[in-house]
């Protein structure tokens, strides 16, 4: 009998190979992002397919901007897919390949693609896994599908997918025709979107609050390197020097000679 695996299982395995701790604010990220694979990857409507695949990347990418150390971001997400039984250079290519298939595209010539896909201008694979997602009763809908088929959008025309009118009436004919839930997606992608602008500006804070303690740090190190050096004040020239020699010296003479 085959035991379910358990967040706990992915969580353990994640940190057997991802060793090094986690910078705090990112943390969360992570860990969410972990559990949604794992809890699909346990449900038996879940098939990998490369939209899906991008938009694990493009979520990775986009909420672990500017994380640091810089080096620990691919080891974090090689983690997170071989913690739930992936490849992360599987994911990386499918995200490169569905990317560079749209290029070359307009928002329309995508939305009509979606209406009808083909195999031409290297779509092949994008090809294969729309059609198998419209034929598929049993397709298991999530964020992170949403979240891939944004990024085409956004690759093939950014201005469409920036303006909200534009894009709810693109989604709505994508969905209709791959039999998704609308609502659902428009809402999922509105909590990405904010949720990345939130990212951005807790970004800034974080960068202004290390600017000022970099600062802080600079002006004690200052102040103590000012407060180790005597001043010139306090420090004795040659001539006094001088001075206090001979009066020293003849402070001496005079007590060693005899009273008249």
């Amino acid at each position: 009998m085959n035991t379910v695996r358990t967040v706990s299982d992915t969580k353990r395995d994640f940190y057997t190979y991802h060793t090094r701790p986690i910078n705090s604010i990112y943390r969360r990220v992570v860990e969410e992002l972990m559990v949604e694979m794992h809890l699909l990857s346990v449900n038996v409507d879940f098939n990998y397919d490369p939209i899906y695949g991008l938009g694990v990347v493009t979520c990775f990418d986009r909420f672990m901007q500017s994380y640091q150390p810089e080096n620990d971001k691919e080891s974090i997400f090689n983690a997170l897919c071989q913690a739930v039984g992936g490849e992360a250079h599987q994911y990386q290519e499918d995200a490169q390949r569905l990317k560079s298939s749209v290029e070359s595209m307009s928002g329309e010539d995508l939305l009509s693609w979606f209406s009808s896909p083909t195999s031409e201008n290297g779509t092949g694979d994008l090809a294969t896994t729309i059609a198998a997602i419209a034929q598929n009763s049993q397709f298991k809908y999530s964020r992170l599908f949403a979240i891939g088929l944004f990024s085409l959008l956004e690759q093939a025309d950014s201005e469409l997918a920036q303006d909200q009118k534009q894009l709810e009436e693109v989604i709505n004919k994508i969905t209709s025709g791959l039999n998704l839930p609308s609502e659902k997606l428009k809402k999922d992608l509105e909590l990405y979107r904010s949720n990345l602008e939130k990212m951005a500006q807790a970004r800034v804070v974080i960068e202004d609050a290390i600017q000022a303690d970099r600062k802080k740090r600079e002006e004690r190190a200052k102040e103590k390197e000012k407060s180790a050096t005597p001043s010139s004040d306090s420090t004795p020239s040659a001539e006094e020097e001088s001075d206090s020699s001979s009066d020293s010296s003849s402070d001496s003479s005079s007590d060693q000679a005899p009273s008249s």
